[in-house]
């Protein structure tokens, strides 16, 4: 099995690259780099920006679709002629935010007065959509799970909830004490009406300090191995080529964040999951009692 973490404080990324602590890929004003090449797959990546104050930063999309996705702090974007002014937020713990669309092929200018953290989730793609504005309001948010495994979920980027070719992107709270991503599920195959191929990065922050931590389970089919438990601490990011992921595990006293980017192949733009069959019976015991 491969883990992260010590009780000592030292930790080091798991030999098979799935678990990259905070920092470890870190590039310039980026904290963090994931490409799709670096990932070893073809179509999910993630940076996040860091902008200090009264500074910016032009980010060039290429052959990706972007989101410019405030964690702390606003910005201005200026794309395409278009100007967006992202309110943000004081931290992912705090608030829902607005956002930006980037279409591939273009450059965008990002800066910040008063300084902040910009997650920049993306997905490769064939297509050009017009630059948007993502409004806080139209952001829906849902409950899900119950009992310990109940968390909060925020669907920027779905098929439903707004446009992009290939882009997923949703956040999950969870509070201290309780599970997520529950019952372990995958979404590794193209199953028509069952289930889509989606390459998943998870971006991690924990409340409650530096001591603050929480655990990531992966693991594959007997066709495709895949074995990860990692130790996560903020700024830690878990790689999901293939395989059954959950639980996200909240340390009590400590809840949880991580963003989800995810994208694949499939000529429908849609997030189809199936659970594994040893736990799918847990979703029946939410159910409220008639």
């Amino acid at each position: 099995m491969n883990t992260t973490g010590t009780r000592s404080g030292v930790r080091h990324p798991d030999t098979a690259g799935h678990h990259l602590p905070a920092g470890s890929t870190a590039d310039g004003p980026y904290d963090l780099v994931v490409t799709p090449d670096a990932a070893g797959w073809g179509f999910s990546g993630l940076r996040v920006l860091t902008l200090a104050p009264g500074t910016g930063h032009t980010l060039a999309t290429a052959d990706a679709e972007f989101l410019v996705l405030p964690l702390t702090g606003s910005c201005t974007v200026a794309v395409d002629g278009e100007v967006f002014e992202l309110a943000g937020r004081t931290g992912v713990f705090d608030a829902v935010t607005d956002f930006a669309y980037l279409p591939r092929g273009t450059e965008a200018v990002l800066t910040s007065a008063a300084g902040g953290t910009f997650a920049l989730p993306s997905a490769r793609t064939d297509r050009v959509l017009p630059a948007r504005y993502g409004p806080r309001e139209a952001v829906p948010v849902e409950a899900r799970g119950a009992g310990n495994c109940a968390r909060r979920v925020v669907n920027y980027c779905l098929p439903g909830t707004f446009d992009a070719d290939r882009l997923l992107v949703c956040e999950v709270l969870t509070p201290g004490g309780n599970w997520s991503s529950y019952p372990p599920h995958k979404h590794d195959e193209e199953r028509p009406g069952e289930e889509s191929e989606l390459e998943e990065i998870y971006w991690f922050q924990i409340a409650g300090g530096p001591q603050g931590f929480a655990y990531q389970r992966v693991y594959g089919t007997p066709d495709r191995p895949l074995d990860v438990l990692a130790e996560v601490r903020s700024g830690d990011t878990v790689l999901i080529p293939h395989g059954w992921h959950g639980p996200s595990i909240a340390a009590p006293g400590h809840d949880l964040y991580y963003l989800n980017v995810m994208a694949g192949p499939g000529t429908e733009r849609a997030w189809l999951i199936r659970d594994d069959p040893a736990h799918s019976w847990v979703r029946s015991s939410w159910e409220a009692p008639a």
